[in-house]
């Protein structure tokens, strides 16, 4: 079947356009799609931009987010100054796997803003132990999801 590069388009941008009512940041989403889809393995700054038709500035911010949430990095290019993004084989257990801590910390966050209003009946406190119940929850369960995700992944 030949490659439908506009159905490619389409898609990446209706995926990143998903991603950021989701709440990921705009540019960060289309590069991340960007880089999700290309045949290369990776993209330099320059076609990112090409590709996505913005600055090398917006590239930048957007590569860097990418990079620090564990999604992409960056590999150096023999005898050129330019360096080629490439997406992570195993990003998604990675962003995942990284942000495990976070659960926790917000679920004592919302037991702590609980405590503070000091009126379990308040609708405030409600929704913060609610809060707190919910991300415990995943907390609880995401070592099992994660294993259950690898034994999936083996061959």
């Amino acid at each position: 079947m030949p490659r439908d590069e506009q159905g490619l388009k389409a898609a990446v941008e209706q995926s990143a356009a998903v991603l950021t009512a989701a709440g990921f940041p705009r540019m960060p989403a289309r590069v991340l799609m960007a880089l999700l889809v290309a045949e290369a393995g990776g993209l330099t700054a320059s076609e990112l931009a090409e590709r996505l038709g913005v600055s090398a500035a917006a590239i930048s911010g957007a590569v860097r987010y990418l990079e620090q949430i564990g999604i992409l990095h960056r590999v150096p290019q023999a005898g050129s100054r330019r360096d080629r993004w490439e997406f992570l084989d195993d990003a998604w257990y990675t962003a995942v796997t990284a942000k495990s801590p976070v659960y926790g910390i917000i679920a004592d966050l919302g037991d702590r803003a609980a405590d503070a209003i000091g009126d379990e009946a308040a609708a405030g406190a409600r929704r913060a132990r609610e809060m707190a119940r919910f991300y415990r929850f995943v907390d609880s369960r995401l070592p099992e999801l994660m294993r259950e995700w690898e034994e999936l992944r083996s061959p």
